[in-house]
Order: structure tokens, then sequence, then C-alpha cells
């Protein structure tokens, strides 16, 4: 006797909308920005996200940490030394955020 293949089971249209109904009710807490929108600063006469801006002030603060490391013949000692720089620039961007939103101060 031949196995008669069986359609894949197919849930009932009421349980897809209770899912829906609890996928919505959980994302709306987790909405990211509010009304007035992202913080930003003014440079040259343009806004320029305070996100991006701690980023690269954060890339500039690891490639001091790392320029100053070899210039005092710290490299040569220092274990991890691109975990070190790494750190160093996240903390400094993190630095700048919080100032920058007025978190900090």
């Amino acid at each position: 006797m031949p196995h008669k293949p069986t359609a894949p089971h197919r849930p009932k249209p009421s349980n897809i909308r209770a899912t829906y109904a609890v996928a919505l009710a959980l994302g709306i807490p987790l909405q990211g920005c509010t009304l007035h929108g992202a913080p930003s600063r003014e440079i040259f006469g343009a806004y320029f996200p305070l996100w991006l801006l701690a980023g690269i002030i954060g890339l500039v603060g690891a490639l001091l940490a790392h320029r100053l490391s070899v210039a005092m013949r710290w490299s040569q000692i220092l274990p991890l030394q691109l975990s070190v720089c790494l750190s160093i620039g996240v903390t400094v961007a993190g630095l700048v955020w919080l100032v920058g939103t007025g978190q900090l101060l």
C-alpha cells in the first residue's frame, strides 16, 4: 500500500491573529526614537548625528592611545594591545555620547 503524503499543518486563522496581537503588544514599548528625533549637533551649519560624532571621536581616541603606547614603548610590554586600544576608544565614544545627551553632566 503506497504512503499517502499529508498536507503541512496550518494554524487556524484565530491563532494567527492572536500571535500578531501578542507581537504587536510586545513591540510597541520597543520603539526606538521619541517624537523629537535622534540627538544631533550642528557642525558648520549642518546637523550631524551624535552617534556618528561619538564613533569618530572614539576612533580618534583609540588611535591616539595606540600612538601614545608606541611612543612610550609600552607596546612592547602591553599584552593584547588591540583590545586595550579598542576599549579605550569605546570608553571615549561612550563618554562623548553621555556628555552630548546631557546624561553625564
